[in-house]
C-alpha cells in the first residue's frame, strides 16, 4: 500500500559553518578554533600555498596553480596570476569575489595583493611567488 497525499518538506539549505581549527603558521602549531572571517583568512592563505593538483587529501577544485609561471614574460604572468588567484578563491562558496587585484614584479619574484569579498566581511590580502 503505498500512501497518498502526503505533504513532503522543503529541505532548507542550511550554510555550514566555518568553523576549524586555527594554525598558527609561524610556529607550526595549531591554536584553538576560528570561525567567521578568521577562518576564511586562513582558508584563502592554506589555498594559495597548496599546489593544484598535488596532495591527494585535497579533491581538484582546492588549490592554486601559481607554480610554473617563472620565466614567462611580464604582461603574461600579471594576467595569469590575476586569473589563478581569482579561479582558486572562487572554489570556496564563503568567497563571492576578489577584487582590487593588483601585481608587482621586481626580479624574479611577484607580490600580488588584492581584496577578498566574504559573506563574512572584506579582508586585504597577499600572496608572493617566484616568476
Amino acid at each position: 500500500m503505498i500512501p497518498l497525499g502526503g505533504n513532503l518538506m522543503k529541505a532548507e539549505t542550511a550554510l555550514e559553518t566555518s568553523r576549524t581549527y586555527g594554525i598558527d603558521f609561524d610556529k607550526g602549531r595549531c591554536i584553538g578554533m576560528v570561525n567567521g572571517l578568521d577562518a576564511v583568512r586562513q582558508a584563502v592563505y592554506k589555498i594559495l600555498r597548496t599546489d593544484r593538483f598535488t596532495h591527494l587529501i585535497y579533491d581538484a577544485n582546492y588549490g592554486s596553480e601559481l607554480t610554473g609561471l617563472q620565466g614567462r614574460n611580464q604582461g603574461y604572468v600579471r594576467s595569469e596570476i590575476k586569473r589563478l588567484i581569482k579561479e582558486a578563491l572562487l572554489a570556496d562558496d564563503r568567497i563571492s569575489g576578489v577584487e582590487n587585484k593588483r601585481i608587482t614584479i621586481t626580479g624574479d619574484e611577484a607580490l600580488a595583493t588584492f581584496t577578498v569579498v566574504s559573506i563574512f566581511g572584506d579582508f586585504k590580502s597577499e600572496v608572493t611567488m617566484n616568476v
